[in-house]
């Protein structure tokens, strides 16, 4: 009896022990496909002491390369090499311990939906708009609060909770978006943010491949994508390589010790944000040390890029969502404060892919020295080369907004000086038409606010950004003068919900019920704004020209061999005179130019009236 008790203990005792051996938590990424590029792909699994698993696979065309262990005995990372020859399906994965299959995976290969060439990325005919989902139409509301995760209510008066907005919602609305003339649409991150507060704007990622439920389900973001095709349109995935939120499922367990930068139980150290050091000739190892290891904020961990694994788990998980989604482009979030080696493999693997993509990075400096050390092509003083073709063009919307404000430098009291020079500066930019250029995002103040409340000048504002070089980037409601008036740098405010996005809202911004005549007013300028530049590739490819500022005016002109367009800026009060003998060497032999806005024919072969604090655009015939 005794010896039968005893064998009852052993074997439950080995039972337990292949349960603990055998529970597969993570296998990442979800999938792959065949056909890719780069025939390597790297798989993180993550299970209870799987480490002490030796995997298998016996499948045409995909062998095992190398098998590395992390620090954690919980982890695996299996290199896999996937021949051309590869075909579509299910790869089994044999876990064994000694000569025992303690537990099997299968893995799916995929076939692609289409080559990588066809992938095309945003570009200078595109218009994007910039949309927080939380805050923009809440089109499910059974999924508002969801079960299990840690901030499980609704409050549409707390500035810094969540309001419910969803895919849903942007689904329901991409009509009046296409119809406003944008043919691109950055969402900010969509993915799961599962913190206990202030996590509503995406940024707090707590699980790469997972879509927040509160947003909806993967197979929305997929039909979200797909109408988006169906319309022309093209979906931007908003990315963030630098941090992640603190409640990530790996904080608990990290694969090594490295995973991250400054681990628990190391005591919080943020980063200095000094994004001068990279180019800095004199800058500290310690000043650069805190760039780029230290946390962008108290609950977001620095994810270490210098750590191979890391490196390539990320490289991979943006690979995986172009494919996922099918994708026009990434917006690359707190570009600069990851290692800058990492940034040159990530990016470079990316567009080695998908050749024809477009990546966005954020570099958050007013000074264009810092912001074209990123973009290809640029010759850095250090050899720094990478291969992101976009940055956001921080540099020229200070420029503008001062402009605007009349904030000149002392030593010029003429209107538009700062902007003038601020466009003069394209020459540090490899490329300044792929520049991304906006007038208010998700981070700053709403365009009306900084413009003073000013309706003229928000006009002006949204008609230099729809006709000068680069790629015109507009915030959900700045096409009906969103404010966050008084209340400066408040980002629930400026983050505000689009009115007729939830049920119950008085006003409507898709309808246009409940708005003022100012509000009115704006939209309709924008939309016709948009529409025309859509259907006129002169603004997206052809060449610029600007004229030094002079008596309260501003002239540019965009041309090609089709087509000449001028854009006149009146800062003055008053209606002004032109007189265009100064633009002879563009206008020369032409005598009349129509009003893109009015259909009015405008006399140009000697002097023209510009109203006061208004901008033209003309078509010269």
């Amino acid at each position: 009896m005794k010896m039968i008790k005893l064998f009852s203990s052993l074997m439950l005792a080995n039972l337990i022990c292949t349960t603990a051996v055998t529970q597969i938590n993570h296998v990442e990424p979800l999938n792959w496909w065949v056909g890719m590029k780069n025939p390597n792909l790297q798989l993180l699994i993550n299970g209870n002491n799987i480490g002490e698993t030796t995997p298998v696979i016996n499948y045409p065309g995909v062998t095992i390369k190398k098998v590395s262990k992390g620090d954690s005995k919980n982890y695996l990372f299996i290199d896999i090499l996937i021949a051309k020859t590869a075909k579509p399906g299910i790869v089994g994965i044999s876990f064994k311990k000694g000569a025992k299959e303690v537990y099997s995976y299968r893995y799916q290969l995929k076939k692609r939906e289409q080559d990588a060439a066809a992938f095309k990325g945003f570009n200078s005919s595109d218009a994007v708009f910039l949309v927080v989902p939380d805050r923009f139409a809440n089109g499910d509301y059974t999924n508002d609060v969801v079960e299990g995760l840690k901030e499980n209510k609704i409050d549409r008066n707390f500035a810094g909770g969540r309001h419910g907005g969803d895919i849903r919602g942007l689904i329901n609305h991409l009509d009046y978006i296409k119809d406003m003339g944008f043919t691109a649409i950055w969402p900010t991150p969509m993915l799961e943010n599962d913190m206990e507060r202030y996590s509503y704007h995406g940024y707090s990622i707590t699980n790469h491949y997972k879509v927040d439920p509160r947003y909806g389900t993967l197979d929305e973001y997929k039909e979200l994508s797909a109408k988006m095709r169906q319309r022309g349109m093209k979906l931007i995935f908003d990315e963030v390589l630098n941090h992640t939120g603190s409640n990530y499922w790996w904080m608990k367990d990290l694969p090594f010790k490295d995973w991250i930068n400054f681990p628990p139980p190391h005591p919080y150290t943020g980063s200095n944000h000094r994004r001068t050091v990279n180019q800095d000739l004199y800058a500290s190892d310690y000043d650069k040390k805190l760039w780029v290891e230290g946390w962008f904020d108290k609950t977001m961990p620095d994810m270490n890029g210098k750590n191979p694994f890391m490196a390539n788990y990320l490289i991979q998980n943006t690979i995986w969502w172009i494919e996922t989604l099918q994708l026009g482009g990434v917006r690359q979030d707190t570009y600069g404060y990851s290692d800058k080696t990492f940034l040159k493999n990530w990016s470079c693997a990316i567009m080695n892919e998908y050749p024809n993509f477009s990546i966005v990075g954020e570099e958050w400096s007013t000074n264009p020295l810092i912001t074209s050390y990123w973009q290809s092509g640029k010759k850095n003083h250090d050899g720094y080369t990478g291969c992101l073709n976009t940055i956001m063009d921080f540099p020229l919307q200070a420029a503008l907004v001062q402009s605007l404000n009349g904030e000149e430098a002392e030593s010029y009291h003429t209107p538009f000086t700062r902007l003038y020079e601020g466009l003069a500066n394209d020459f540090v930019y490899p490329n300044p038409n792929q520049m991304l250029l906006f007038v208010d995002n998700h981070d700053m103040d709403r365009l009306f606010m900084q413009l003073k409340q000013d309706v003229a000048l928000t006009k002006m504002a949204l008609t230099y950004l729809s006709t000068t070089r680069g790629i015109p980037q507009i915030f959900y409601g700045t096409e009906i003068l969103m404010d966050n008036t008084p209340h400066h740098k408040n980002d629930g405010l400026i983050r505000s919900d689009f009115p007729g996005g939830w049920k119950d809202d008085k006003a409507n911004g898709f309808t246009g019920e409940g708005l003022n005549a100012n509000q009115q007013s704006v939209q309709a300028y924008l939309k016709q704004l948009l529409n025309w530049r859509k259907n006129n590739p002169v603004i997206a490819n052809g060449q610029t020209m600007h004229f030094a500022p002079f008596d309260g005016l501003y002239v540019y002109f965009r041309c090609n061999k089709e087509k000449t367009v001028m854009v006149v800026m009146n800062k003055n009060e008053k209606e002004t005179n032109v007189d265009t003998k100064r633009f002879a060497e563009i206008l020369k032999g032409k005598s009349s130019a129509v009003n893109i806005i009015t259909g009015e024919t405008i006399d140009v072969a000697n002097s023209f009236a510009v109203p006061g604090k208004s901008a033209l655009v003309l078509e010269i015939k």
